[in-house]
């Protein structure tokens, strides 16, 4: 991935700051989006330095529509083009389906389908023939092991015909578009020493937590020279969830 440009949204912590990191030592410039976390996401860009790259920290909500579409278009001024997209950023919100108010389905959904499809619609204006979006969703698109998941699941469920399509709408340009599945994977959000690890550990055939490097690792495949091939796929890093 020599000189190639990326932006990696959410990517000041966990799954998205290991993807940067990794794509950086793989060769990119690489761009990160975050909320608030303004120091965290320096600590990126430092590593991202670190590995002999260049790195941009730009804030951004997801949510807002503005902003989704406007962080690509800054990310690839900001670095000189665009090869590839990783859309990364993400919100949670597990309870019971009576709790669930209208604001929370507008705001999961405004980050989570709305913030993803903008951001890809903008990364692909600017992308030539080889570049890469690359979605991360969730093991729940596939699975739901208990109650208290209806509305990330919804969310994370659309992805997979978001994808697919994108795949049909970018091919003639030699565009591909991925999704990566995780699992429980061992993040501040998610810690694997929390006090749901042991049953989400239970629910994998590997019988642990994954870390994000492991996803990143996959990531890095999706959006290098290797994958050319591969478009329209998923791909669940989930210690064996959906088995």
């Amino acid at each position: 991935m020599d000189g190639k440009a990326v932006l990696v949204t959410g990517g000041s912590r966990g799954i998205g700051a290991a993807i940067a990191v990794r794509l950086a030592e793989a060769g990119a410039d690489v761009a990160i989006t975050y909320a608030s976390r303004e120091a965290a996401a320096q600590d990126v860009v430092r590593a991202i330095e670190a590995a002999g790259r260049r790195g941009v920290a730009l804030r951004a909500d997801s949510g807002d529509p503005a902003e989704a579409a406007g962080a690509v278009d800054r990310a690839a001024e900001a670095l000189g083009g665009l090869d590839v997209l990783v859309n990364n950023a993400g919100v949670g919100l597990v309870g019971p389906l009576e709790s669930i108010t209208p604001a929370d389905v507008d705001r999961v959904l405004s980050v989570n389908v709305r913030g993803v499809f903008l951001a890809s619609q903008a990364a692909a204006a600017r992308m030539g023939r080889g570049g890469r979006i690359v979605t991360v969703g969730s093991c729940m698109a596939q699975r739901v092991p208990g109650p208290g998941g209806t509305l990330y699941a919804m969310s994370k469920a659309a992805l997979g015909g978001l994808n697919r399509a994108l795949a049909r709408e970018l091919g003639e340009r030699g565009i591909t578009a991925n999704l990566v599945l995780p699992g429980p994977v061992d993040t501040d959000m998610n810690p694997a020493d929390g006090p749901f690890a042991g049953p989400q550990s239970a629910m994998t055939a590997l019988g642990r937590f994954g870390r994000p490097e492991e996803v990143a690792a996959v990531v890095a495949f999706l959006a290098g020279d290797g994958s050319a091939y591969v478009t329209g796929a998923e791909f669940a890093v989930d210690g064996g969830h959906a088995a």
